[in-house]
């Protein structure tokens, strides 16, 4: 839903983090890593708020090691390892933080978010600030948590994975992005474009906790993030308290219909019951009419082969978080 404008005068508040206790007092107590998106660590403003960040982490401290989307990350993140890195920084994002995370599930190396994004979900869900050396000091005085983090067909998210529009929203994304560049006035400009060309809702067969139900929808929304549900004022926030999967499925069935969801998605105004069907579950399967659909997954997208199944992650990701953050 980070194609949306979101609503002012929120603080950020809790991402649920369903997790053992503390695993450590303090963070860090060794080397550091900033793992940057070469494309987005050479660009101007991304490059100086790292700068920024490296100074409060100290040069002695931490080192910058640039990433390409086309390189192996998990040999990355294992190099950095070996090396002797205590913790490993994501410079980005949300799909960088998400891509990083993936890598990282079971190494017991803590990870940590220099929010450089447009949206920066994962990072303002731990309240950590938007300002990168407000971050780094904040991410220096934090302590260490093992959480699980959701799958869907063995991919990690953070926050969210979604069948339907949502997908063709991100694909419309890129092309306006081509054109005009990122800025949020485009992300918005894609959803209006998306929305024009809808034809007819998708039909699912889904499969919940063993529970078997079929809808027609043109948005399976399927969430991870108890902070992001509450930025727009949707219920679910309880289920991920619980480990589980909050999952809003839209009901709509026009171009009009879909006007008004997004209208009250902007405007807090959504409801359950009238606008979406919240169903909580641990382990869901999704079975599409057609043989592959796009699927969304933390701003990411591609197109994968039905059934698709979201669990949680087997293996845990240990994450930073301040010291006012989520409890």
């Amino acid at each position: 839903m980070n194609a949306i404008a979101e609503p002012n005068g929120d603080t950020p508040r809790d991402m649920d983090i369903s997790a053992t206790e503390p695993t450590t007092s303090t963070a860090i107590e060794g080397p550091i890593t900033i793992i940057a998106n070469r494309k987005s660590g050479t660009n101007a403003r991304d490059a100086e708020a790292i700068d920024r960040a490296l100074a409060v982490f100290g040069a002695d401290k931490a080192e910058l090691r640039h990433w390409d989307p086309k390189e192996d990350l998990d040999a990355l993140v294992r190099s950095a390892i070996d090396d002797g890195a205590r913790l490993i920084v994501a410079a980005g994002g949300d799909g960088t933080a998400m891509a990083i995370a993936s890598s990282m599930l079971g190494t017991g190396c803590a990870m940590a978010v220099l929010p450089l994004g447009t949206f920066n979900y994962f990072a303002r869900g731990l309240n950590l600030p938007e300002d990168p050396e407000e971050a780094a000091r904040a991410i220096l005085a934090g302590y260490t948590r093992d959480i699980s983090v959701g799958m869907v067909n063995d991919r990690v998210f953070l926050n969210n994975a979604s069948l339907g529009i949502y997908p063709a929203i991100l694909k419309e994304r890129e092309t306006v992005y081509a054109r005009w560049g990122r800025r949020r006035l485009m992300a918005h400009w894609s959803v209006v474009k998306t929305f024009l060309q809808f034809q007819r809702p998708m039909k699912l067969t889904i499969s919940a906790d063993g529970k078997k139900m079929d809808r027609r929808t043109p948005l399976l929304f399927v969430a991870r993030s108890a902070f992001q549900l509450e930025r727009f004022g949707l219920t679910g926030g309880e289920a991920i308290h619980r480990d589980q999967f909050a999952m809003l499925v839209g009901l709509g069935d026009t171009r009009a219909d879909l006007f008004a969801l997004a209208w009250r998605l902007v405007t807090r105004s959504m409801r359950e019951g009238r606008d979406y069907e919240l169903i909580c579950a641990s382990d869901v399967t999704v079975e599409t009419a057609k043989r592959r659909a796009l699927v969304a997954f933390d701003g990411e997208k591609t197109r994968d082969y039905s059934p698709f199944e979201f669990k949680m992650s087997d293996e845990k990701l240990t994450i930073v978080l301040p010291k006012d953050g989520p409890a």
